[in-house]
């Protein structure tokens, strides 16, 4: 039997407040995470993801605050991530409410971070997010796209094939591939890099950056993901879960409706 795939709105958290903008700049007030969150669980959304973007010492006290009314109030899993740094972190998380973390730039920058989680949590808590894009001016990578920190901002010169790769040796149990040449633009998920990554994947993959119609989901599934995630469109209206789930059923595609 096979699994359902799973549609996930995204809440970028900002200062206690949900943002949203295109490729990562020109944020903008997008409401209250806690009052998103409980319209989305409403709504039917499989799982929830939380990510800090100012990712702070303030900031992840705020986080905390929110995953546990977040987890007081919807009944679906969570996934935070933003300024994860020791195992230590990931526990405050777990014991907030959060049922999985994703890492990113700490993981770059002390890779070690992903292998301490898996084995003190389990890879089933640790998800990767991972910031893509096509590579531009001098930098060369085998894949031709490259993993990048600080909202997609600063290249980091490492393949993103080969990062995925490593990361899932060292213990991670799901891949969110953000693209961020595609984030906030409307204009479809990057397919050409969803299938190069679902080919050296064997863990689950969440496809972002990009959504705009909810055809587009059923294109970044065709493509291997197993979880589409999106943040703007829900947020603002354009077209509800149900919206996604209605037309990935109707192409044949098995949801929980």
């Amino acid at each position: 039997m096979s699994v359902a795939v799973r549609v996930i709105p995204c809440l970028d958290v900002d200062a206690g407040r949900v943002v949203k903008g295109v490729n990562f700049q020109n944020l903008a007030d997008a409401g209250d995470p806690v009052e998103l969150a409980q319209r989305y669980d409403m709504e039917g959304a499989d799982e929830l993801t939380f990510l800090d973007v100012s990712a702070s010492s303030s900031g992840r006290e705020t986080m905390l605050d929110i995953v546990r009314k977040t987890a007081d109030q919807v009944f679906v899993p969570l996934t935070v991530g933003g300024g994860i740094r020791s195992t230590e972190n990931v526990n405050n998380l777990l014991r907030a409410g959060a049922d999985k973390v994703s890492v990113n730039t700490a993981a770059i920058a002390r890779p070690e971070l992903m292998t301490e989680i898996a084995d003190r949590f389990g890879s089933q808590v640790l998800v990767l997010s991972v910031d893509a894009r096509r590579v531009t001016g001098d930098t060369h990578t085998a894949s031709g796209f490259e993993v990048t920190t600080h909202g997609g901002r600063r290249g980091t010169g490492i393949d993103a094939l080969e990062w995925v790769e490593r990361s899932i040796e060292a213990g991670v149990g799901e891949v969110l591939l953000n693209s961020m040449d595609a984030d906030g633009t409307k204009a479809g998920f990057d397919l050409e890099m969803l299938h190069a990554v679902r080919a050296i994947t064997p863990v689950p993959l969440i496809a972002s950056g990009g959504a705009g119609t909810p055809e587009h989901f059923v294109e970044a599934v065709r493509a291997g993901a197993d979880a589409v995630l999106a943040a703007g469109v829900f947020h603002y209206g354009h077209f509800t879960i149900a919206d996604v789930k209605a037309t990935l059923h109707a192409a044949g595609i098995e949801v929980r409706i």
